[in-house]
């Protein structure tokens, strides 16, 4: 009788077993799944910088393609696609970083809009065509893939996979939260990206895109246009938007040319400070404080993004307050208008007519004198005997400060021996407060019997100051003093001046502001009778002595917001 057959164990299959399994596959559907996952791990290598950030991007990675196969299943195509959208969001935020020092974070696809894409194709036209030819490449290409990738996954598995993806990455984010600084350097775009979206998404359910009071026990009145009575004749007013502009003696060690300060002194021989809420870029925020006469910072992380946002929702600044006065509101604007929708939020606070650089015949960026000759020329326009309110938004100054700009303009200029970009500054710096000089001539040449108030702010410090404010600091030590608005990061100027005006004498005039208090000042000065929200704010202003976010821990704000919108002059925030 024969022995009872003995089990044997299973041996792994010969290679050349694997090679002819997988041969009618085809080597070349085979790759054709592999490529994009192996090119996103050379992004990932590339781009992502920690453990923690590479994690994130794995999770994202994930979830993006499970979320295709889910939908087509087909992991050729899936993987092409996810890859698509991780190069396009990389490209992306590395041009976002070269134009604002920012990266590009889950907000910007939240506010993306016609005006965002018009903007961007203005002044990249090369980049439409671009996208078109990318758009003929890519599209053969995604059908050839639907057609050759030999492999079927179930939908099933795949939406549970990517949910987990997401649930891991929501985790992380979570638990270690991008800090905000972190968008400035040019570096874990994905990851930032997928962490900002989780934090936004939250931010956004719980609170909207304003911080406010969930009620208030008081009201505003309405302002009435017949109690608009200002005492003497109304000045003209003009607000000057002075780029970049700061006292820099605030840094050490900084050679600085002789008489240099003049320009940060009011008609009355005070200089004060302005605490603007961005340093180093993000002119809109400033922007946005000078016309509504509110805080950015109520937009929580939101508030890189409050032009846009406040565009056809805030209905309340200084030039509505001045047109119910009477006023006729003008504003000139360096960049084109649809740039962070610079249009339709001035024309929401009041603004009438919007001048942007395509409106004043602008050959790039242009001297502080080419816009003050514009307005000159507007002012000599508009119908006599109605005063003008004109905001005046000025560009020279802008960084970067690697090249000359317009050295003809300054040819008695010899450097000072400090940084190359310091001294540029500062001979750009010299440059302005010439054609500032002019400018005022002007108006008393060609307007000898007009009154006129001239109020001029700088709108945040240079990108450089935050590293000669300290220079022993390291980046992480700057950076927590930024999150925490330490005002030497954030003070620089404002004035006021006047042509055939005395100013009225005011409290306001206070020797440190907010930036959201210089609609009050501007009014103040001016003997305007001020509206009942401008009463409160005044209130709010002087037991905050200048303050207004800051006071209470933002509680000042949050209630004044909540007031604003019982009154309907916030919507839908």
């Amino acid at each position: 009788m024969l022995p009872p057959p003995t089990s044997v164990p299973p041996t792994l299959p010969p290679a050349s077993a694997v090679t002819g399994a997988l041969a009618p596959v085809g080597y070349w559907r085979l790759l054709a799944v592999a490529m994009p996952h192996l090119a996103a791990l050379g992004v990932l290598l590339q781009t992502e910088t920690d453990f923690g950030s590479r994690l994130v991007f794995l999770l994202c990675w994930g979830a993006l393609n499970f979320s295709w196969i889910a939908l087509l299943r087909r992991p050729a195509l899936s993987g092409a696609l996810s890859l698509t959208m991780i190069v396009v969001l990389v490209l992306l935020s590395r041009l976002k970083h070269d134009i604002v020092q920012m990266t590009v974070n889950f907000v910007d696809l939240m506010m993306i809009d016609r005006d965002s894409v018009a903007f961007l194709f203005t002044i990249f036209p090369s980049l439409r065509w671009s996208a078109v030819i990318s758009a003929l490449l890519i599209v053969p290409l995604m059908v050839a893939l639907w057609r050759l990738d030999p492999f079927r996954i179930r939908r099933l598995p795949a939406t549970v996979t990517a949910l987990a993806c997401i649930a891991g990455l929501a985790g992380c984010s979570l638990a270690w939260p991008q800090e905000d600084w972190r968008g400035y350097y040019a570096d874990n775009y994905i990851s930032k990206f997928a962490r900002s979206g989780v934090i936004a998404v939250s931010d956004f359910a719980n609170g909207g895109f304003m911080e406010s009071d969930a009620v208030a026990l008081e009201r505003l009145k309405l302002p009435l246009e017949e109690a608009c009575h200002p005492a003497g004749r109304r000045p003209h007013i003009i607000m000057i938007h002075d780029e970049s502009s700061y006292d820099i003696r605030s840094a050490p060690q900084i050679k600085v040319p002789a008489g240099y300060g003049k320009h940060f002194v009011s008609g009355d021989g005070k200089v004060r400070k302005f605490l603007a809420e961005s340093n180093g870029g993000s002119s809109w925020l400033t922007e946005y404080n000078v016309l509504t006469g509110l805080s950015s910072r109520s937009f929580g992380r939101f508030s890189y993004f409050v032009t846009r946002i406040a565009s056809g929702r805030v209905e309340r600044g200084l030039p509505l307050a001045l047109r119910r006065c009477g006023y006729s509101t003008v504003s000139l604007y360096p960049a084109y208008g649809a740039f962070m929708s610079a249009r339709s939020f001035q024309t929401t606070t009041g603004i009438q007519k919007f001048y942007d650089a395509r409106d004043l015949g602008a050959k790039g960026i242009e001297t502080d004198a080419f816009f003050y000759d514009n307005a000159v020329r507007l002012l000599s326009q508009e119908k006599q005997g109605t005063p003008v309110f004109m905001y005046v938004y000025l560009g020279a100054n802008h960084f970067p400060w690697v090249s000359t700009f317009r050295p003809e303009q300054t040819p008695a200029w010899r450097t000072l021996g400090n940084e190359p970009k310091i001294d540029e500054y500062l001979r750009r710096q010299t440059m302005s407060a010439q054609d500032y000089n002019a400018f005022v001539a002007k108006l008393k040449k060609q307007f000898p019997t007009e009154p006129f108030l001239i109020v001029r702010y700088g709108d945040h410090q240079p990108e450089f100051s935050s590293l000669i404010i300290e220079p022993n600091m390291t980046e992480d030590d700057i950076a927590k003093r930024l999150m925490v608005y330490d005002p030497r990061y954030f003070a620089t100027y404002y004035a006021i001046d006047s042509v055939n005006f005395k100013p009225v004498g005011s409290p306001t005039a206070m020797e440190t502001i907010d930036a959201a208090y210089l609609p009050l000042v501007v009014q103040d000065a001016a003997g305007i009778p001020l509206d009942p929200s401008f009463e409160e704010q005044k209130k709010i202003m002087l037991r905050c002595k200048g303050r207004f976010y800051s006071c209470k821990d933002g509680a000042e704000a949050r209630r004044f917001n909540r007031l604003l919108i019982d009154a309907g002059f916030i919507k839908n925030l």
